[in-house]
C-alpha cells in the first residue's frame, strides 16, 4: 500500500553514502516491517527505486534507509542524494520483505559494500536473540564502508572488516565458507561478483539466501523465446498474447490492466502476481525453489509461461 512520508533528516554515513530517514507527516506509527525488507521510494520522473530498511524494527516513529551514489546511476540514487533534503514529502510502498531472516542454528551474514544495509538490520535481530552469528563486512576501502564503527560495537569479534586496501585485494570467500559448520545459514547481500563468488564456494545452494541490486546478465548465447502464449485476468477476461519479443507485464499494460511494477529485473518483488493456472516458467531472482516449483505466483515483469495458456488472478 502506497503512503507518504516526509524525509526528517539525512545523515552522511560514509564517503558517497547517505542515511535518510522518514517520519510520517502527521506523526503516527508506520508500518511493522522485519529485518531484510524494502521500501519502494517513488522518486519522480517516473522513477520508482527499492532500499533496504536498516534500522531497527522496534521504532515504529521512523523508517531508514542508507544509498550509496552509484557513478553509473539510473536516476535513483543521484535524485536520493541531491533531491531527498528535510522537509520532502515522497510515496513510499511496503515495506515489502523478499528477504526475510529465517531460523537456523547459526548464521553467517556476507555484506558487500552498500548490500550491508539489510544485514545491518540482522545483525541487529539476531544479537537481541542471543544467536549464534557472525558477519563479513568488503568493500574496497574502510572510507566508502557505512556502520563499520557500530557493527563493530555490536558484534565484537563477531564483525570481520575487509577492506580491499587494507589487505592487498579481495577477501578469500572460498576459505571463509570451507568447512562451515551444519546448520548454518548465509545471507548475502552486496554487487554481482560477490554473489557469484560465494554461490560458487558454498557446496550447498539450499543453505543460502541472497538479494541482488540488479539482474545479472543474461547469457549472449542464450536463445531468444521462441514461444508465445495467451494470458488471461480472471476477474475481468481480458485475454491478450504475449509473443517472444514482449513481458507479460508490458502486454497487460498496453490493454488497460494495471500491475505494479518497479525493477523489471525480476529483483524487486513488486509485480508478484497470483496464477490461477497454467505453467509458469521463472526467471526471478525473488522466488525460492520451492516457492518456483509451487508456481503458485510468478513475477510477470521477467517470467514467461511453459503453456499455450496463463490464467492470472488479475
Amino acid at each position: 500500500m502506497a503512503r507518504t512520508v516526509r524525509v526528517r533528516s539525512t545523515t552522511w554515513l560514509a564517503e558517497g553514502v547517505v542515511q535518510v530517514e522518514f517520519r510520517d507527516p502527521a506523526g503516527g506509527e508506520l508500518p511493522r516491517w522485519e529485518p531484510g525488507a524494502h521500501l519502494s521510494l517513488r522518486l519522480g520522473n517516473g522513477l520508482v527505486r527499492q532500499y533496504s530498511l536498516c534500522g531497527d524494527p522496534a521504532e515504529r516513529d521512523r523508517w531508514t534507509v542508507a544509498v550509496l551514489r552509484e557513478p553509473n546511476s539510473r536516476g535513483g540514487s543521484a535524485w536520493v542524494h541531491e533531491r531527498l533534503t528535510a522537509g520532502t514529502l515522497v510515496e513510499v510502498e511496503g515495506p515489502q520483505n523478499n528477504f526475510a531472516l529465517e531460523g537456523a542454528e547459526r548464521h553467517l551474514l556476507i555484506a558487500g559494500g552498500i548490500g550491508v544495509t539489510p544485514l545491518r538490520a540482522m545483525a541487529g535481530q539476531l544479537d537481541g536473540d542471543d544467536a549464534d552469528w557472525r558477519m563479513v563486512y568488503c568493500g574496497r576501502s574502510r572510507s566508502g564502508m557505512a556502520f563499520v564503527d557500530e557493527l563493530a560495537e555490536l558484534g565484537g569479534h563477531r564483525v570481520r572488516v575487509h577492506a580491499d586496501d587494507e589487505h592487498g585485494g579481495p577477501p578469500d570467500l572460498t576459505g571463509e565458507l570451507a568447512g562451515l559448520a551444519p546448520g548454518t545459514l548465509v545471507y548475502c547481500c552486496g554487487p554481482e561478483p560477490l554473489l557469484n563468488a560465494v554461490e560458487a564456494a558454498l557446496p550447498d545452494s539450499a543453505d543460502l539466501r541472497v538479494e541482488r541490486f540488479r539482474a545479472p546478465e543474461r547469457s549472449a548465447a542464450a536463445a531468444p523465446d521462441a514461444d508465445s502464449f495467451d494470458v488471461v485476468c480472471a476477474s475481468s477476461g481480458v485475454r491478450v498474447p504475449v509473443g517472444a519479443d514482449r513481458s507479460v507485464l508490458e502486454v497487460l499494460d498496453e490493454a488497460g490492466v494495471a500491475v505494479p511494477s518497479s525493477c523489471q529485473e525480476g529483483i524487486c518483488g513488486t509485480c508478484e502476481t497470483k496464477v490461477l493456472s497454467g505453467s509458469p516458467d521463472h526467471r526471478d531472482f525473488v522466488l525460492s525453489p520451492a516457492e518456483q516449483e509451487s508456481g503458485n505466483t510468478m513475477m510477470i515483469c521477467v517470467s514467461r509461461c511453459r503453456s499455450a495458456e496463463l490464467v492470472l488472478d488479475l
